[in-house]
């Protein structure tokens, strides 16, 4: 049996497209057993992951260096015996661990000073347009993977797929008083990024109201940095609406997000973790583009519809607009939204 250990990337929706690798590495070798090291908030996403034999909390936050402990915790790795590490992170202390746990062949794209480091480097990493495709090519020899077309096109690569348990999905909609019978509508208005990714809150308010006029239900998703978004959103409906749209930004932990989200028949997402956590539960995604581009991390679902403006200024990749007017979202109507919700 081949044991395989990945070094996982550390944001929700980059985690959620590695899956992709995992898919194809359990395609190629049916048998093997993968383990994932990974900061500790992954495990909600990788215990939906049924090629994941083991989620290994890694105990060193996302910019901390620490060279002793991680040697000590690549020393602790190295009775498992893994025959071959996977690194995702662009990072030189990321290929650290793999290499002090004695890991043979450890296998990575070109980043920061990890020549010596990795002795299975990739060069070409542009030759690949999308994330998933970067990740899935790793598990090739790299002289088959000149480019996209080796591996015949996003559509020709394992899709992310997270699974689910319908009696943890209705537990959790009691925990919050949900209702699953009716017809809903998720609405994610964070971006972690910055606000050159997050259409205005007034738009989602203004879609939220169409929304409820139009009989659905709306759930508001987010972590606690989103609650002023969400609660803005939800005071400025109408009385008689308010009883049907449930604020659950910063209340869920991220397994209740997965649950919840997979009862939305929509979601309506800005480029987020969250949009991809919905794509891999089978929502009909609306992924709203800014500052960024569906060209490198598009939700992976074939129910999409991507929108954004074809202003000229964009993509331009900027936490914050630089010319101060943010058109890119602005100029996306709520109403645009709305007719793409069909029943």
């Amino acid at each position: 049996m081949k044991k395989i250990l990945i070094v996982g990337p550390s944001w929700v929706g980059d985690m959620v497209m590695s899956q992709s690798l995992y898919r194809q590495l359990k395609i190629q070798n049916p048998n093997s057993q993968i383990d994932v090291l990974a900061p500790a908030w992954c495990k909600p996403l990788l215990t939906r992951m049924p090629e994941i034999h083991q989620a290994i909390e890694m105990p060193l936050s996302h910019g901390e260096f620490k060279l002793t402990r991680r040697y000590q915790i690549g020393k602790q790795l190295r009775s498992k015996q893994y025959d071959h590490a996977y690194i995702l992170p662009n990072s030189a202390k990321s290929a650290l661990i793999p290499l002090f746990a004695g890991i043979p062949i450890r296998t990575g794209w070109k980043g920061e000073s990890r020549y010596g480091l990795l002795n299975d480097i990739r060069l070409n990493k542009k030759s690949f347009t999308y994330m998933a495709e970067r990740y899935v090519a790793l598990a090739h020899p790299k002289e088959d993977m000149l480019d996209s077309s080796s591996l015949g096109g996003l559509t020709n690569i394992p899709w992310p797929k997270l699974l689910l348990d319908r009696a943890i999905v209705e537990k959790t909609a009691t925990k919050f008083g949900l209702n699953l019978n009716s017809k809903i509508v998720g609405l994610c208005p964070g971006a972690e990024f910055g606000p050159a990714k997050k259409w205005p809150t007034e738009h989602y308010a203004e879609l939220a109201g169409q929304l409820l006029d139009n009989g659905y239900q709306v759930w508001l998703f987010g972590s606690q940095k989103d609650e002023d978004t969400t609660s803005q959103i939800v005071s400025s409906q109408k009385e008689s609406s308010q009883r049907h749209i449930f604020n659950l930004a910063g209340k869920t932990s991220l397994e209740e997000a997965v649950d919840l989200l997979s009862q939305c028949k929509y979601v309506v997402s800005n480029d987020s973790g969250l949009m991809h956590v919905a794509a891999a539960v089978g929502c009909h995604v609306i992924g709203i583009y800014g500052s960024t581009s569906p060209e490198y991390t598009p939700p992976l679902t074939e129910k999409l519809d991507i929108v954004n403006t074809e202003i000229e200024c964009r993509p331009c990749f900027k936490r914050e607009c630089p010319l101060g007017h943010l058109k890119c979202l602005n100029e996306i109507a709520p109403s645009d939204i709305n007719k793409l919700l069909n029943d």
